[in-house]
């Protein structure tokens, strides 16, 4: 009897041991720093979205709804916003969500040195709790993106008392309300989460482990999909979609990206004066060197969206008056000899992937032909954001993983003090404009108040935009549930693995 006893325990337990399914997610980089308000990398997003729950969410249909609010009120003049809260949740310490909570967590934001949030909720000059679960938000004037900025980074929470008790070290392992609760974190290996038994909406949640690996290769990364060792992978190379395809235990999904890609100029931040990039001339003749559509072809084969503004051709708020510039070789050329140079030398920093490679190899080729010598620098991402910062580069092939409202793509990187101005461009009318819009409750005015904004900034070319993804999620047929959204973040509700 004993040694059947014995036998049926262990066999329970190896069933228990079994029944644990954990998802192992391959990521195109390593992300930076584990904490809402100080982090900037998609991949960062990516991993947040499994830790930490936001005020409100997007839909695959690129609605907003409710998250951890449960809905919101207006006041008639613009200036007062009102949050109701949901109940029962705790953060992965059991600390209850409440007003309070998000109280500290919006002034966190606003008010954390090095905050990349700021800027972005910059209108808010008070925050309070009117009741146990409402939040009312005083703002200094009407801001028509605040919800979508809620349903971001600005949006997260996280918990007061860890956050209070690891002070400058809360990145190393967070502590939100999410799905998952942090494990642990090996840079440039893995991070871990675990499914977290307390979270508000547990029911959906069937996965108990998620690993998420770096690994910047794109041709490994679908290898370690193929042979099982990963479930999902993000961002494959377009040419590798084919073999995606053809093969029967993958599956592929796909949505259109809110964000874009370009080449960022460092005109001065801090930038030397005298370099030929300080010459809009100059900049202007980079950008006619340039085939976007022969990118497109040779990188993506001609699987991305073309652009020159933030948002994609599609978009209601792409400006149609400013069209894409064709090439022009011999204007480059004349342009150059203007500006007084014959060829113009460069650094051009990418991503240390394949493609990321591969981008800059075309651009390198294209823009020899009017006169510009490139030399390529390739740089894992996480340093190379922090040489971005630092203003120690010529020129960044960078993008941004996009936003639902026009101002996530725009206000922070062509503002004077927008939190992602890593070129130094300063114009008081744009800034002045770009801030306009944000108060503007009308549509028209709002798409107007763009118009000017872009004919100003458009012509500086400190960003020089290229296209606009099409995103590609790749991952095992028994990986069941998965949707893909046009954020672009992994979401693991209502995900399963058979």
């Amino acid at each position: 009897m004993k040694r059947w006893l014995l036998a049926l325990t262990t066999a329970l337990l190896v069933g228990t041991v079994l029944a644990q399914t954990t998802v192992r997610i391959g990521l195109a980089e390593d992300p930076d720093v584990l904490d809402p308000d100080l982090g900037r990398t998609y991949v960062g997003r990516i991993v947040f979205a499994s830790l930490c729950d936001k005020l409100f969410e997007l839909t695959p249909s690129a609605e907003i709804v409710p998250m951890l609010a449960t809905g919101y009120t207006t006041s008639a003049d613009g200036l007062t916003l009102t949050l109701g809260l949901r109940q029962g949740v705790v953060f992965h310490d059991g600390t209850a969500f409440d007003a309070e909570a998000v109280v500290y967590n919006l002034e966190r934001s606003l008010e954390l040195p090095g905050s990349n949030r700021r800027s972005e909720i910059a209108q808010i000059t008070d925050v309070v709790a009117s009741g146990p679960f409402e939040v009312t938000i005083t703002l200094s004037q009407p801001f028509a993106p605040l919800i979508a900025q809620l349903a971001d980074r600005a949006g997260m929470m996280v918990s007061p008392t860890a956050a209070e008790a690891a002070g400058e070290g809360f990145g190393n392992a967070p502590v939100c309300a999410g799905p998952f609760r942090f494990v642990d974190r090996v840079a440039q290996d893995r991070i871990t989460v675990e499914r977290f038994p307390d979270y508000w909406d547990a029911d959906r949640i069937h996965v108990d482990r998620v690993v998420y690996l770096p690994i910047p290769d794109t041709s490994v990364r679908l290898a370690n999909l193929q042979s099982g060792d990963l479930q999902l992978i993000e961002r494959p190379a377009p040419s590798d979609l084919s073999i995606v395809e053809a093969d029967p235990s993958l599956v592929v999904q796909s949505a259109p990206s809110l964000g874009y890609q370009g080449i960022t100029v460092n005109v001065s931040n801090p930038g030397p004066r005298d370099h030929p990039l300080s010459d809009v001339r100059v900049r202007e003749a980079l950008e006619l060197a340039l085939d976007r559509n022969v990118i497109n072809q040779v990188v993506f084969d001609g699987l991305f969206v073309v652009g020159n503004q933030p948002v994609p051709p599609s978009s209601p708020w792409y400006i149609a008056e400013l069209p894409i510039p064709a090439r022009d070789v011999e204007r480059a050329k004349a342009l150059l000899a203007e500006a007084g140079y014959e060829r113009v030398a460069f650094e051009l920093m990418v991503g240390n992937n394949p493609q990321g490679v591969r981008i800059g190899e075309v651009i390198q080729a294209l823009v020899a032909e009017a006169g510009f010598d490139v030399s390529i620098r390739a740089t894992e991402f996480a340093s190379a954001l922090t040489l971005q910062e630092e203003g120690a580069y010529d020129v960044f092939q960078v993008g941004w993983s996009g936003r639902l409202d026009p101002d996530g793509n725009i206000h922070q990187f062509h503002t004077c003090e927008g939190n992602l101005n890593e070129t130094g461009y300063c114009d008081a009318e744009t800034t002045a404009l770009l801030d306009a819009a944000r108060a503007a409750g009308d549509p028209a005015e709002r798409y107007d108040l763009y118009r000017r904004a872009a004919e100003r900034y458009l012509p500086h070319r400190h960003i020089i935009y290229l296209y606009h993804q099409q995103l590609f999620f790749p991952h095992t047929a028994d990986l069941e549930g998965f949707v893909a959204y046009p954020d672009g973040l992994i979401r693991l509700q209502d995900v399963r693995l058979n």
